[in-house]
């Protein structure tokens, strides 16, 4: 597998013409980062960040997992998810104007101190906060990075905050590669997982 842009791109407007939670996603791309910066938000929208990282599966995902990690995120009090969103507001903001500032460190360890929320589910709010750099990881976009030759090793279950940054410099290569940002990448390598064995999520 080669993840060149022509590929890149082809698989991103197959998951805009296939995908069934796009609209949706493409609402909250466009809308997050604004609300998150702006303090215009409610326990809900910080809610649905979580649901959609387990729920994007259509039902793949384990329900009682899923369950269970929907839970403990609604138990945080709310002013904990704030300041904790606030805190990786800063550094989205700052890798979105400067896409070399790389080190999400400061932004997952604030999230990952909320019940609910380890490094995976993290890198979906930086997913939602800076969509032009930042790539949610899971079992399926690493799959497709490892089998194009842009990582090493199976998915880390579950991934740690080095992980991720493994996985943050493999997606910041294809896209300076490809031409695209992170909301694309993503897109195309959700789409690209097809065909690869499918392990459980």
């Amino acid at each position: 597998m080669e993840l060149s842009e022509p590929t890149v791109r082809a698989r991103a407007r197959e998951y805009a013409e296939r995908e069934p939670l796009y609209g949706v996603e493409r609402q909250h791309v466009e809308t997050v980062p604004r609300a998150f910066a702006g303090d215009e938000y409610g326990r809900r929208d910080a809610q649905w960040v979580v649901r959609w990282y387990f729920r994007r599966y259509l039902g793949e995902y384990p329900d009682r997992e899923r369950r269970e990690r929907e839970e403990a995120f609604r138990s945080n009090a709310f002013d904990d998810v704030v300041d904790a969103i606030d805190a990786a507001v800063q550094t989205a903001g700052a890798a979105e104007s400067d896409p070399t500032d790389g080190d999400a460190d400061a932004a997952l360890d604030a999230l990952t101190a909320l019940a609910g929320v380890d490094v995976a589910v993290a890198s979906a709010f930086l997913q939602f906060l800076a969509p032009s750099r930042f790539v949610a990881v899971d079992r399926r976009t690493w799959a497709v990075l490892a089998a194009a030759g842009e990582l090493d090793g199976e998915y880390p279950d579950p991934p740690s905050t080095g992980d991720y940054r493994q996985f943050d410099d493999a997606c910041r290569a294809v896209m300076d590669r490809a031409g695209v940002d992170a909301w694309t990448l993503y897109r195309a390598l959700w789409r690209s997982f097809e065909g690869i064995p499918e392990e459980s999520p």
